[in-house]
């Protein structure tokens, strides 16, 4: 297990592009996308087959989309084909290859960067990234919107409050918290996020636990 921690860690270093690298002028940052995977698989059965919900991952990275301007065709035809190798690093956190596909063709016409450099950006940043006990507990649990958001700048010193956002989805009694945002200047360090990207919980909602 060790062994593997060990290469996880040198490839998520080893492989961190810098963004700078092939510079976009209006590319003005990025935003992950961290999916909560146990209510996104209870509110969409459509995904209940896929790997991160029959294999119970607490937490998926789903995107990490760059900030362009409204209605730029991100779209791309290049290949988002992985080394072996690589491939089975990122399945960690994104454990679906269809989807994985998916996402370079829709914004890679708009990364400074070819899929392996993206995906290798996206490891470094969910290795980065601290994540409170409370969002991979096994129990569901209910939690206050500051408080979660006090646990995140507490273990990311580097991140500012307004530099996360959490949505949430209705269901019959509460709100679940569905997915994190996290922002992003161009070289990889955190920034408050744009006006746009808004919070879509109310100031308690549910955590859904890990089955």
């Amino acid at each position: 297990m060790k062994a593997i921690q060990a290469l996880f860690c040198y490839l998520a270093l080893s492989f961190a592009a810098p963004l700078y690298a092939a510079d976009k002028q209006d590319v003005a940052g990025y935003v992950m996308h961290v999916q909560m995977t146990p209510a996104a698989c209870a509110f969409d059965s459509s995904r209940q087959k896929q790997r991160k919900c029959l294999e119970g991952y607490s937490l998926t990275i789903a995107s990490l989309l760059p900030e362009v301007p409204l209605n730029r065709d991100c779209s791309t035809k290049t290949s988002a084909r992985l080394s072996p190798l690589q491939a089975k690093v990122v399945a960690r956190v994104m454990p679906d290859e269809n989807a994985r596909v998916q996402l370079w063709q829709d914004v890679g016409g708009c990364m400074p960067m070819n899929a392996s450099q993206y995906f290798r950006t996206i490891i470094n940043f969910a290795e980065r990234l601290k994540i409170p006990a409370d969002l991979t507990s096994p129990n569901t649990i209910e939690v206050q919107k500051e408080s979660l958001r006090q646990q995140f700048t507490k273990l990311n010193p580097s991140l500012p409050p307004n530099g996360i956002r959490f949505t949430c989805q209705s269901s019959k009694f509460n709100s679940v918290l569905t997915e994190i945002r996290v922002c992003y200047q161009k070289n990889g360090q955190y920034k408050q996020c744009a006006s746009h990207i808004v919070t879509g919980c109310p100031s308690e909602f549910t955590i859904k636990g890990s089955y």
